[in-house]
């Protein structure tokens, strides 16, 4: 049996092989001896499976062609794309430009002049310090559509090469309009047009033009000493003038392409660990967004999506802001090519690095440092906000418009209090005969005051960035005059913050402390949801909230943190046990510590709207505001307070 197979296969011919029909009919053993033939693939075959990977869209070959401008030091690009850069697309540079021969050598799969061999004539990929190194992005772009690409170098002849699915022209003698002495200008038109299929995946005009713009916008981000210009259907997209390689530099360039407000509100980010340095910029707190599209992250230079920015920024803006609200930031890593892969997709969008956890360190820690630094300093967005609202003249017009994105102090009634506050009242002066603090009117009891002021003496509103209070509104707002205008402070959001830091700051010491009650306090609950607490009665006494069962779906109240004074406790212990709900099973406390902590901070400590306060009782919250970092916002994200300058008040009135 095996010789008859043997002398059929030689009949056939090596390189043949039977037929569907043929090879269905056969017996299982003599389909098993006819191997595939292992081919070459022509050189314009492997050129398109390549573009399949590298170009994947019009805006992955600007990017490619505009990384090749980088490299060769070009000073300014000028981009323009038709129909999204399917119909037309040119790159310009004024870089070092390349000879007729270099450009041959450049259409060339794997040729490139950013690796050269070691001492030991071995090629080093994990020594890059190019933007591109593969050599794979002109010959596949070549390979999928028709390239003209001319080049001059200094003191040379321009040349000037055309390629048509795989057909070179050239090189030839080429007039230069550029104006510099050297640079690069690459036409392609119809791209895809040799891979019709691929055309059916594109998107349309505007998203395609979109992507364009991002991936331009990114590459101008980290080059702002480079100016940029792109055009689309003859129109101006952007122009990009070139900045001081400064940071008051690089803040123009990321100001021009994230928004004045992101320029205005932006902190300096700089610091290093173990030879990796981190700069760039970050917003305030109060400064966020819906999603997370404006945090960008570079590694030498080069813009990645890696989902290491997404983790480390939230995790470093956990105790700002809401969990739907998203920072703004723009960083930059620099550091030894060794300690990170950029050979990890052909698109080279992602990297791998050798130490995550100490690059997710150093990011934490450098934005909650600036973040602290930052004090009690809230996004001038909150104030452009109040006065657009004020100096609206239809009134109809206002209430239906939609509201801003960059902040989310106009969502403030997603955070309302819900713990009994009283309702707002006519405005009130702070006279000596008010009640005493603690009493609540409404409900005819009194009680002790949850929050302990020291006075302050009387200085003038000059002395303090948060001014002297002179007045509080409807019991809720604090009025102060500062030297050059007015602030407005919501005192709930503002103590909450407060009472917030201070427990942070006693759980990394003794833990916090507690105060006995009286009389313990039982909370009926239904049976999952006592167990859900009990089980946590450990961790929650670390954060002076002392616990126990109380026969089957109760829950007795023993201690408070002392910092609350007399609170709701029935009411923080069913919120505690609706967000113990939503946590994973068998996830520490500790792992959610802001969660609970903000949350205990807000409906157990914080000085209620609704109640009085005495002018000393307002000025100590006003220096204690000053004096504690992040008192720019509340738990929540929202901003603790307004400030107004005395131009934007006369400008009200008419008087500027």
């Amino acid at each position: 049996m095996r010789a008859a197979l043997f002398a059929w296969c030689v009949q056939s011919g090596a390189n043949r092989q039977p037929s569907l029909i043929q090879s269905a009919s056969m017996p299982d053993s003599a389909r098993l001896t006819q191997r595939p033939v292992i081919r070459q693939l022509p050189p314009d075959a492997v050129n398109r499976i390549a573009a399949g990977e590298v170009v994947e869209r019009p805006a992955a070959a600007v990017k490619e062609l505009v990384e090749n401008a980088l490299d060769a030091g070009a000073q300014s690009i000028s981009i323009s794309i038709e129909d999204g850069g399917l119909k037309r697309l040119i790159v310009e540079d004024d870089g070092c430009g390349m000879l007729g021969t270099d450009i041959l050598m450049a259409l060339e799969r794997h040729a490139t002049s950013k690796l050269a061999p070691g001492h030991d004539g071995a090629i080093d990929l994990l020594n890059i310090h190019t933007m591109g190194f593969r050599g794979e992005a002109l010959p596949s772009i070549a390979s999928v559509s028709r390239m003209t690409l001319a080049s001059k170098a200094d003191g040379e002849d321009a040349a000037e090469v055309f390629v048509e699915a795989g057909r070179v022209e050239g090189p030839k003698p080429a007039p230069w309009t550029g104006r510099s002495v050297s640079g690069t200008r690459i036409e392609v038109r119809d791209l895809f047009h040799a891979t019709p299929a691929r055309l059916k995946f594109m998107k349309s005009e505007r998203a395609e033009t979109m992507a364009v713009t991002d991936a331009v916008k990114r590459l101008a981000m980290a080059n702002a000493s480079v100016a940029f210009s792109l055009e689309s259907n003859g129109r101006t997209t952007f122009r990009y003038a070139a900045h001081m390689p400064t940071p008051d530099g690089h803040l123009e360039r990321l100001g021009s392409i994230m928004g004045r407000d992101f320029r205005e509100n932006a902190l300096p980010i700089e610091a290093e660990r173990d030879g990796v340095r981190l700069t760039g910029f970050a917003g305030l707190p109060t400064l966020n967004r819906g999603n997370g599209q404006y945090q960008f992250l570079f590694v030498n230079g080069r813009p990645v999506k890696d989902r290491l920015l997404t983790g480390v920024i939230r995790a470093a803006y956990q105790d700002f802001l809401a969990r739907d609200r998203h920072p703004m930031a723009a960083l930059f890593l620099d550091l030894d090519p060794e300690l990170v892969d950029v050979n990890v997709h052909p698109a080279k969008t992602e990297v791998r690095f050798r130490d995550a956890g100490n690059i997710r360190g150093l990011i934490i820690g450098s934005l909650r440092h600036s973040l602290a630094a930052a004090g009690h300093r809230a996004s001038t967005t909150v104030a452009g906000y109040a006065l657009g609202r004020m100096q609206s003249e239809d009134r109809a017009e206002q209430r239906d418009a939609p509201l801003p994105q960059p902040s989310v102090w106009d969502r403030s009634s997603l955070f309302r209090d819900s713990y009994g506050a009283a309702p707002p009242r006519a405005a009130t002066s702070t006279a000596p005969d008010f009640p005493a603090p603690g009493f609540a009117e409404d409900s005819g009891r009194y009680d002790a005051p949850s929050v302990r002021f020291e006075a302050e003496p009387e200085a003038p509103a000059s002395d303090f960035p948060l001014g002297v209070a002179r007045a509080q509104l409807h019991e809720t707002y604090i009025v102060s005059q500062t030297r050059d205008g007015i602030v407005i402070v919501d005192q709930h959001a503002a103590h909450e913050r407060l009472v917030y830091e201070q427990m942070k700051a006693q759980m990394a010491g003794d833990g916090v402390k507690r105060q006995a009650l009286l009389i313990p306090e039982v909370v009926e609950l239904g049976e999952d949801e006592a167990n859900r607490i009990i089980e946590r009665a450990a961790e929650l006494a670390e954060m002076g909230l002392e616990v126990e069962a109380f026969g089957a779906g109760a829950v007795c109240v023993r201690a408070t943190p002392a910092l609350f004074g007399n609170m709701d406790a029935a009411g923080l212990i069913k919120d505690l046990a609706d967000d113990f709900a939503e946590y994973e099973e068998g996830l520490a406390l500790k792992e959610r510590f802001e969660d609970v902590m903000g949350n205990m901070a807000c409906s157990g400590g914080a000085v209620r709207a609704g109640r009085r306060l005495n002018s000393d009782e307002m000025n100590a919250l006003l220096r204690q505001m000053e004096a504690t970092p992040y008192s720019g916002q509340c738990n929540h994200g929202r901003p603790t307070y307004v400030e107004l300058k005395l131009a934007d008040v006369e400008r009200l009135f008419g008087r500027r």
